[in-house]
C-alpha cells in the first residue's frame, strides 16, 4: 500500500509544479525567477534529451526505455512485495514514480518539463521527477549496502538463486 501512495503523491506533485512552471515562468523575461539569489532558480526549459539535454530528439528510445524499466519495477515491486521492508519498497517507488513523471511529458508533449535551476553551480535544471528518481537510488544503495534490511533482502535473493542452481543440477 505503500508504494501506491508514494507513486501517486510523488507523481502528482511532480505534474502540478510542472503544470504551474510552464504556466507561470513562461510568462517571465528568460522563462525565470530567482527564488534565493546566487543559490536557486526556477527556470522553465523544455528537455527533449536525457541529463544536460544528451541524446536530445531520442523521444522514443526514451519511451520504450522507460515503458520496459517501469514495467520491470512494477513487477518487481509486487513479486518481492512480501519480502521488501518499507524503506526499500518506498525508495523503488520514488524510481517508479519519477521514471511516470518524466515519461508521461514525453508521450504527451514530446519533452520533458524541467525547472529546478541550483545557480551556485553549471549544473543541469531539473524536476520533481528527476529528483525522486536520485533519491529513490540513493534510498535503495543505502539500504543494499550500509542497512542490514537490504543485506537480508539481498541474501534472499542470492539463496533463491542458489537454490534455482541446485534444482537445476538435480533434475
Amino acid at each position: 500500500m505503500i508504494e501506491i501512495l508514494v507513486t501517486l503523491a510523488v507523481l502528482l506533485l511532480d505534474q502540478i509544479t510542472k503544470a504551474l512552471s510552464a504556466f507561470y515562468l513562461t510568462t517571465l523575461p528568460f522563462h525565470s525567477y530567482t527564488l534565493i539569489d546566487g543559490v536557486l532558480n526556477l527556470t522553465y526549459v523544455k528537455n527533449t534529451g536525457a541529463s544536460f539535454g544528451m541524446l536530445s530528439g531520442a523521444r522514443w528510445f526514451f519511451i520504450v526505455l522507460t515503458v520496459v524499466a517501469c514495467g520491470f519495477i512494477i513487477y518487481f515491486l509486487i513479486r518481492e512485495r512480501k519480502t521488501m521492508h518499507t524503506f526499500m519498497k518506498i525508495s523503488v517507488s520514488l524510481i517508479l514514480s519519477g521514471a511516470l513523471g518524466n515519461l508521461i511529458d514525453r508521450v504527451f508533449l514530446g519533452y520533458v518539463r524541467d525547472m529546478i535551476e541550483p545557480a551556485f553551480i553549471n549544473f543541469a535544471i531539473f524536476n520533481i521527477a528527476d529528483c525522486a528518481i536520485t533519491l529513490g537510488v540513493a534510498f535503495l544503495m543505502l539500504d543494499i549496502f550500509f542497512l542490514k534490511n537490504g543485506k537480508r533482502f539481498a541474501q534472499e535473493l542470492e539463496k533463491r538463486g542458489e537454490l534455482k542452481k541446485q534444482a537445476k543440477k538435480n533434475d
